[in-house]
């Protein structure tokens, strides 16, 4: 069991947090947690992951994800809808990676019950 803590942001281990998303062993209840955890695999670059909660209708067909981008943190600025009583749902955030950061709402569907990210844009600022 890894102890370290999840890069997600919250305060319990990797394991107990977006791990177990990672893992397969839970899905993602909310927009919100979906985001988080797709967050914390680019940190520990598990691009299988990532495809499999992209919506099928906007996967690319792979993922090669840059091993130099460094991660520093995440911050949730702000969702709408994305509970488990909802359809759809947004998060918007800010990633941020060594030399800079990205602003992005994005768009969370649910398919055959498990939340999946669409897409997103880059609000202003």
């Amino acid at each position: 069991m890894t102890t370290r803590s999840c890069p997600c942001g919250r305060p319990e281990s990797y394991d107990v947090c977006c791990g177990r998303f990672h893992a397969g062993t839970a899905a993602a209840p909310t927009a919100e947690a979906l985001m988080r955890s797709r967050y914390s695999a680019f940190v520990v670059g598990d691009a299988g992951y990532l495809l499999r909660t992209w919506h099928p209708g906007t996967r690319p067909g792979r993922l090669d994800l840059d091993p130099g981008t460094r991660w520093t943190g995440l911050e949730i600025l702000g969702t709408t809808d994305g509970s488990a009583f909802h359809r759809t749902g947004t998060v918007t955030f800010r990633a941020s990676y060594r030399g800079g950061s990205l602003h992005e709402r994005s768009r969370f569907e649910r398919v055959d019950g498990a939340w999946v990210y669409v897409d997103g844009d880059f609000p202003d600022e």
